[in-house]
């Protein structure tokens, strides 16, 4: 009897995302299906003819994997990939991701946890040999079916095609093969190269003096219900209507594309008017650091230099993804994050305030502002809406999901806000521009992903349509901002106005649910996913339905789609030569009294770098102690690899520094193979203890001749 009830349980937790996709999507989706299938009879065959030990190991990662995976699927519309290891590993992001287990998919995880902890602790006969043959024989099969099936009807989504493991290990594998065909370097076409100013204007010179970006986490245009009307694509279960009645004249831009995934890639493409990377390599942003001439063309460093004063101010802490870092250095002169909120939660969120509350202290924010009488540029970025979700039980259960619920909160919080800032005038004298960072999608259609909100307001609304015609994007935003100010232009940018009619098409790109898409100037679209299948058909836009001749790129003119993303990629790296990294620069950090976690205490930002074949690395790091326990502070620098532990670096010990003592240590490492995703860990403890962290250079050699 346990053994027929263990094999029950085992081949449940097997097949537990076939079920899962039959019983959401019924049978819509076969080719996905086959993949379940096929991947799912593979496990429960390995796990019944291995050790019990072994057996334990494959189902617990079956379960936590396929788990995880679905949780993705339903926040961000897409698969894992390889590169997201980092965040699994990521303490603080799991907990904050996964706090209160507001689960989206709870059936599910309950599926796979309950079945797998039954087929883990009851033992299971093994049965006969032949059973293993067969039993391999049919999953051959399923699997090739799946391949065949899966190139012949590549329009479909990669999530209706692959299991999130099969898809993990095919992205795998097939992203050092693009890479290796996309080395060589691209002659970019010039609407993926340069900032275009041919279009006639829509004003004159601006008459609005303070500029205000305000960024909406997450949010696709199909929520604002004109927006999705005029696309043609509108979201049954729920519309910003109440963002829409505060909107009335503004103009709108329907087509809107977000380049990528991820807010860091988001605020770098709408603040320093560049292509965010079209791949999950090192985030630009970080890399401006070895190009402080590109950074102070950034559009917070424009506005400063011409007279504005430049805040920022978000929702969430600025430690993660090195906001702290990064805002400052492209030109924010005031720079807050959660801990500038004084107004408690009403209800716990953990990644930070929640949007009421985040509007409400917006709002203070600015009035400071105009009681200064200087002109000013603030950009605000909310966190409500990321993943668990900043939304009390009881309105959660009112909505199809809790991110829908949490919608509907931004969507109020927001439109009040700007109903305030409409009577107190600050729309009178203030360019409001309401966007995203990028767009969480919808089980629509992948394509969602790539499609941004767009909201203008400006005093001069009536000179401005109503629907703006046009593809436009976050990289448009910088020199928007400056085209309608009449402010010079420096030469990096790359975009187009909002200001401006234009008469002829453009280049557009982006990258989001493991697809690259490309928009080119004789309007062709072209889609390609990182399994290295691309289609083409006419169209108008990047977004929206693909077109009706979307057929197989017979003609192979897709695969330029992955050199000129290449390209893009490294238009802030030269190709030879050194880059230093800075990641201090005489900041107070307080230490821990005990050092708990070598991420929650970690002193430095330096994480998540890559550093290419043959290269070598110098790394400096100059220390202050100012005040330390009478036994002084010793530092503790450790490396990790994907969140693994490097044994095989020598590093040098810090020395012991009591108050007012400085110290510094240097040392060297060499790169013969490729490193991604390296991580630099500075701990140290004391109680009442605080240090200068007056120098962390990483500097990367890459001249080995």
């Amino acid at each position: 009897m346990k053994n027929k009830v263990a094999l029950l349980f085992l081949a449940l937790a097997s097949f537990a995302p076939v079920v899962w996709r039959l019983a959401s999507q019924h049978v819509s989706e076969p080719i996905g299906l086959l993949s379940d299938c096929g991947l799912g009879l593979l496990l429960l065959l390995l796990a019944l003819y291995s050790p019990h030990w072994l057996r334990v190991i494959l189902v617990s990662f079956w379960a936590l994997f396929q788990a995880i995976a679905h949780e993705l699927v339903a926040a961000m519309q897409r698969l894992p990939t390889w590169q997201d290891l980092h965040y699994l590993t990521d303490p603080a992001f799991v907990e904050n991701s996964t706090a209160g287990f507001n689960l989206s998919s709870p059936y599910l995880v309950g599926m796979l946890v309950i079945s797998a902890l039954v087929a883990c602790v009851l033992p299971v006969q093994r049965p006969a040999w032949g059973l293993l043959r067969k039993g391999l024989a049919v999953s051959v099969c399923l699997m090739l079916a799946q391949g065949f099936f899966s190139r012949a009807y590549d329009n479909q989504s990669v999530i209706a095609r692959y299991n999130p493991l099969q898809w993990f290990v095919v992205d795998a594998f097939s992203t050092p093969l693009i890479d290796g065909t996309a080395k060589t370097t691209a002659s970019l076409p010039k609407g993926l190269n340069e900032l275009d100013l041919s279009g006639n204007t829509l004003t004159a010179k601006g008459k609005a003096k303070n500029v205000l970006l305000v960024v909406l986490e997450g949010i696709p245009g199909m929520y604002y219900p004109e927006i999705g009307k005029t696309i043609g694509t509108q979201s049954k279960e729920v519309s910003m209507n109440k963002l829409a009645d505060s909107t009335p004249d503004a103009m709108l831009i329907p087509n809107f594309v977000v380049h990528s995934h991820q807010t860091i890639r988001g605020l770098y493409s709408m603040l320093c008017g560049d292509f965010s990377k079209q791949s999950w390599d090192t985030p630009k942003a970080f890399e401006l650091q070895q190009d402080p001439a590109r950074a102070q063309d950034c559009l917070p460093a424009q506005m400063a230099k011409n007279g504005w004063s430049t805040h920022y101010l978000q929702a969430a802490g600025l430690g993660f993804m090195g906001k702290d870092r990064v805002m400052p250095m492209i030109g924010f002169q005031q720079v807050h994050g959660n801990e500038w909120f004084t107004e408690p939660n009403p209800y716990p969120f953990e990644w930070g305030v929640t949007d009421e509350i985040f509007f409400r202290g917006a709002g203070t924010y600015i009035a400071d502002l105009q009681a200064k009488k200087q002109p000013w540029m603030l950009t605000l970025l909310t966190v409500g809406t990321h993943q668990p979700y900043a939304v009390p039980d009881d309105i959660a259960a009112r909505y199809p999901s809790r991110r829908i619920a949490t919608v509907a909160l931004l969507d109020q919080a927001v439109a009040t806000f700007i109903d305030k800032l409409r009577t107190t005038g600050v729309l009178d004298d203030t360019l409001v521009i309401v966007t995203s960072d990028e767009s969480h999608g919808s089980d629509i259609a992948d394509w969602i992903s790539s499609w941004g909100l767009g909201v203008v307001l400006a005093p001069e609304q009536p000179l401005l349509p109503r629907i703006k015609k046009g593809e436009y994007g976050l990289v448009d935003i910088t020199g928007s901002v400056l085209d309608y100010f009449g402010l010079q232009q420096p030469s990096t940018l790359i975009g187009r106005s909002f200001f401006r009619e234009y008469t002829t098409p453009r280049e557009m790109v982006s990258y989001t649910t493991s697809k690259r898409r490309w928009l080119t100037a004789d309007n062709l679209r072209y889609e390609c996913s990182d399994d290295g299948r691309c289609r083409v058909g006419k169209a108008e836009s990047l977004l929206g339905a693909p077109p009706a001749d979307f057929m197989q790129d017979k003609e192979g003119r897709g695969a330029q789609i992955f050199t000129i993303a290449s390209t893009l990629d490294h238009k802030l790296l030269s190709a030879q030569g050194s880059r230093v990294l800075k990641f201090a620069n005489g900041e107070l950090r307080k230490l821990p009294e005990k050092i708990i976690s070598e991420w929650g205490d970690n002193l430095v930002g330096a994480q998540y770098l890559d550093f290419p074949a043959d290269s070598k690395v110098h790394v400096t790091i100059r220390v202050k102690a100012i005040e330390a326990p009478a036994h002084g502070i010793q530092l503790k620098l450790s490396l990790k690899q994907w969140e693994h532990a490097l044994k095989d670096i020598a590093l040098p010990e810090f020395p012991v520094l009591h108050a007012g003592q400085e110290g510094s240590v240097e040392f060297d490492f060499d790169n013969p193979e490729a490193r991604q995703s390296f991580s630099f860990h500075l701990v140290g403890e004391g109680k009442d203890a605080v240090i200068q962290l007056d120098e962390f250079n990483v500097t990367v050699d890459t001249d080995r001749g």
